[in-house]
Formats: structure tokens, sequence, C-alpha cells
């Protein structure tokens, strides 16, 4: 079976349909499903000393990944052979894919940003990123919002299309219970800097190489790859993370923009440093820019993935 073909279709239907909010009134979305897994484990578990948080984290990490991962092997292998079970497959990996969702959140910051009302662009910023919403500026909000598509494009797309070519449907459902694990408790707070610490460290090995297909993606369709490479490889490592600072880095230097730096969140100031420091702040037209350059790079993306197919076979 192509698992090429079939992550190509799926992101081809994602592209198209996005997530309907019909279908997630009625059954929600398998990372809602997921994250309620994970609240129950850490509403239950995430107690006593730091070693037996550790160790608890381990458990739940290992099972929600489990959890996922076996149910879809098990579809994997139920699927007829041929074209037939590629489209099955295709569609079962196409929730499991963020293109649409991520490219309509930034969209939505976009246009009232561009129609002069901060006020609904913060609004609709604060969906997508955990910063402070009400002290951002214009700028700010930008920047907020093409950081996380950016980064979103590795974690949202690129990831899971990418362990979905590794390993088909078990690969996209275990990468997308990491990533969702990470996101909930992979956090260096007083309450997860133990029990969220080996889900983090597994997020950040599984994004390894796609955060640097991603980064490679977004410069090599931007305007100026050259600069974008440039930027991307001089400043990334810079980033508190080791992986949003590629695609990130290659969103700086492909808009010709600084992003990251100093950041609000409710309770702190995360005094980041700058990718692509020298160059000035977004402003809201380069929204437009920031999303043309997605659709761009996750063409190339598609286009990749259907060239994997063809020499696959």
């Amino acid at each position: 079976m192509s698992f090429a073909l079939m992550m190509a279709l799926a992101l081809a239907i994602d592209a198209a349909l996005g997530w309907p909010a019909r279908v997630y009134a009625r059954i929600g979305h398998p990372v809602t499903w997921l994250g309620a897994l994970i609240a129950r484990a850490e509403a239950r578990l995430n107690h006593g000393t730091p070693r037996a948080r550790l160790l608890a984290g381990l458990g739940t990490t290992l099972a929600v990944v489990l959890a996922a991962a076996l149910p879809a092997w098990a579809l994997q292998a139920a699927l007829p052979q041929g074209l037939a079970g590629v489209l099955i497959g295709a569609v079962i990996a196409w929730p499991l894919l963020a293109s649409r969702s991520l490219h309509d959140h930034v969209a939505a910051v976009a246009t009232p940003l561009q129609a002069g009302d901060l006020e609904g662009a913060r609004a609709a910023v604060a969906m997508i990123v955990g910063r402070d919403p009400a002290r951002l500026d214009g700028a700010a909000v930008a920047r907020a919002a093409l950081e996380s598509l950016s980064e979103n494009a590795s974690d949202g797309v690129v990831a899971p299309l990418f362990w979905g070519l590794v390993a088909g449907l078990p690969g996209i459902a275990a990468y997308k219970a990491i990533n969702t694990l990470d996101s909930m408790i992979g956090h260096r707070s007083p309450r997860h800097e133990y029990f969220g610490k080996c889900a983090a460290r597994l997020d950040d090995l599984a994004n390894w190489i796609p955060a640097r297909l991603t980064g490679l993606a977004l410069a090599l369709t931007a305007p100026q790859p050259g600069t974008a490479l440039r930027v991307m490889a001089r400043d990334a490592r810079n980033h508190r993370s080791p992986n949003a600072g590629w695609p990130e880095g290659a969103m700086a230097g492909g808009l010709g923009l600084r992003l990251s730096g100093p950041r609000i969140y409710a309770d702190r100031v995360a005094e980041e440093p700058w990718l692509n420091a020298a160059a000035p702040d977004p402003a809201p037209a380069d929204l437009s820019r920031g999303l043309a350059l997605y659709r761009r790079a996750m063409t190339l993306i598609c286009a990749a993935t259907l060239g994997a197919w063809l020499v696959g076979g």
C-alpha cells in the first residue's frame, strides 16, 4: 500500500474541506478525544514527589500514544488492497492534518487587522497563541500570527504527513498523540515540569526532521530563497525551541521581517532573541504575504509527497 499517495490525498482533502463545523459539533475531533484522555490521566496521576510525577508522566505518554497508534494499526491492517484501501486510508488520515484550519485561523487575524480593528485581531490571535492579547499592539499581533503560522505548518501539517509517510495510519496517529500531549502537559510550569517532561522530549524528537523540512519548503518558495535560507541557517538555533526556529526563521527571512523576540504572557515576560533582528516589524499586509508563502510551501510539500509515490511506485 502506498503511504505516500494516501497522505497526499489526505492533504488534498483537508486543504479543500478542513474539518467541517457540523462534523465537529456531532462527533468532535480526534485531537479533542485525545485531549479528554490526557486531561483525565493528568488529573488522576499528576501528584506526589517529582520522581512519582516523572514516572506517571512517562506512563501516561506511552499509554496515550499506544491508545492512538494501536487502533490505527488495526484499521490499516483491515484496509483492502489497491486504490480502494488508499482512498479509505486517506479519509481516515484527513482529520489528523490541519492545513486548512491553520490557514483559516491566521486569515481570521489578518482580516480585522487589515481593516484597523485591533480588538478583533486580538480576539482572533488569542485563539492560536498563549500570549496576553490585551497587551499586543498591531505589530505584535501580526508577529504572533506569523510565528504561529510557520511553527504550526510543521506541527500541524508537515510532521503528521512525514510520520504518515513513514508508517501510514499508525505513524500519523502516534504523532498526533505526541503533539497533543506536548501541547497539554509539555510545559515548564510547576505543575507540569516533571509530569510532562517525557512528552516534551518525545515531541522534540518527533519534530526534529519535519521542522527542518518545513523551514526548507518555506525558504525555497520565498521571493528570495537565498536570503530565507541564510536567515534560517543563522538564526534558527537562537530560538528557545530546538525545532520551531527553523520554520520561523525561514518565514522571517522569506518575508524580510523580524519575528520572535520578547513576548508577554499572562504572568511573565519572556525575553526571547529576535529572528532576523535587523529587519522591520510586520505590518498588517504582511499577514497576507505570509499566508501566500504558506500556501506555496504546502503545495511544494504535497508535490514532493506525490513525487515520493511516483518514485516508490
